[in-house]
């Protein structure tokens, strides 16, 4: 046999063919990665918004396929004009209700009896009962109507409640709020948002956001209460206040709402609700309790030692339910305050026993021009606290305070208790 020969330029064709190979596949690759990227690009461009979006957005189609024209996004005033006239204030709202994941309302023919009827029902009623307000009858009684009967009417509030079996939770939706009083004179609007407590225990308290600017807030916000067993739930009672955000004084309260869950079937699933705002229920000057108190002069050390014992009948703070009291004690001299202590809060009670002594300081010989301030106020979390009823001890005073004053001027080193009939605050 012959031995095989390759030539030189054979070898030399080799890497030159493999370079080729090379390139090509090199080219392949990299024009299939940046398919691959548009795709993934494409498909997440097309992807829609979570529902939490959609529902924020009160009804509006957002997705290119729905979209005609720009104006799906801001119409002409004209349409505008006619859209108020035909449609409800707040339908699209409640609408939002019926859509699917991806904003649509679904086209289904519900069997009748089912209980996705009796969801939609309820807000159906609340259409309804727009379309009878905003009827020529009611707009001519609402004109005979006086002014304390418009002052009256403080709006209607709209909620649901569920209760989630297999998580153990209640569910609040706080939906909206629609015909709220004017807070603000010079805007002639208000700064809404609401404040929720159960009760009785009131350990959960929650609020909403602030929205700046309306009569008809619409929050759509949930709270979740794990936790509570469902056998509790008849036993309980939702407080909701209504209060107006005051950026340079206090918030002001526009009304309330108190819920008793008890009769409230929760087990067929989510309950819709709406219930008219009422005004706060406001304590009478007569029946703010009484406190008593304990004092004694020092006249050797020249010092003054005042003993809150207790307090029996207070009023309830609203329709939440009972108080929360503590009492903050005011040494005044010559009418400038110069000392102040406070007792511990006394939960849910109207006869409250705290048994605390406080030691103060005289800063002149004798009691003349001194004056001691007892305010019963209301512990609330998350806001001002209210006053409940004032006393107020010392030589101008009058009645019981000033009788217990004399006491102890005459009686140094002696301490002398009195039970004292708290006022206005």
């Amino acid at each position: 046999m012959a031995p095989i020969t390759t030539s030189r330029e054979e070898f030399d064709e080799i890497p030159t063919v493999v370079g080729i190979f090379s390139a090509f596949g090199l080219v392949f690759t990299v024009s299939l990665f940046a398919w691959i990227c548009c795709q993934r690009k494409s498909s997440k461009s097309n992807k829609t918004p979570p529902y939490k979006f959609v529902h924020v957005l009160k009804g509006v189609d957002i997705y290119p396929e729905n979209l005609n024209s720009k104006k799906k996004f801001g119409a002409d005033d004209k349409n505008e004009v006619k859209n108020k006239l035909t449609v409800p204030k707040n339908s699209l709202h409640l609408d939002l209700e019926k859509r699917d994941l991806n904003g649509n309302f679904p086209k289904t023919n519900l069997k009748p009896g089912s209980p996705s009827d009796l969801e939609n029902a309820t807000p159906k009623l609340f259409l309804e009962g727009e379309k009878e307000a905003v009827s020529p009858d009611s707009l001519k009684s609402s004109t005979s109507l006086s002014s304390e009967e418009k002052q009256e009417k403080l709006g209607t509030l709209f909620f649901s409640l569920e209760y989630n079996f297999e998580k153990k939770a209640f569910v609040v939706n706080i939906k909206e709020a629609r015909g709220l009083p004017a807070m603000d004179e010079q805007s002639m609007t208000s700064d809404p948002y609401i404040k929720m407590t159960i009760l009785p225990e009131k350990k959960h308290k929650v609020k909403t956001r602030v929205l700046r600017k309306t009569l008809d807030p619409a929050f759509d916000e949930t709270f979740t209460f794990y936790g509570i067993p469902y056998t509790q739930i008849q036993e309980l009672a939702l407080h909701f206040t209504i209060l107006s955000f005051d950026r340079f004084s206090r918030d002001d309260v526009i009304g309330e709402v108190l819920i008793p869950l008890s009769g409230i079937e929760l087990s067929e699933g989510k309950m819709l609700m709406n219930r008219e705002i009422i005004k706060r229920n406001v304590r009478k000057s007569s029946g703010r309790g009484e406190l008593l108190i304990s004092l004694c002069y020092q006249s050797t050390t020249n010092t003054l030692t005042v003993v809150v014992l207790k307090a029996r009948h207070l009023p309830k703070s609203d329709v939440s339910g009972l108080s929360d009291p503590y009492v903050k004690v005011n040494l005044y001299h010559a009418k400038k305050r110069i000392s102040k202590k406070k007792t511990h809060v006394k939960k849910c009670t109207p006869n409250a026993v705290f048994n605390e002594l406080f030691v103060f300081d005289i800063p002149c010989e004798g009691l003349e021009d001194i004056s001691v301030e007892f305010l019963v106020l209301d512990s609330e979390r998350g806001s001002r606290n209210e006053v409940i009823g004032q006393l107020v001890l010392g030589a101008a005073a009058e009645g019981t305070g000033g009788e217990h004053w004399k006491e102890i001027c005459d009686y140094p080193r002696r301490q002398i208790a009195k039970w004292h009939v708290l006022c206005d605050g």
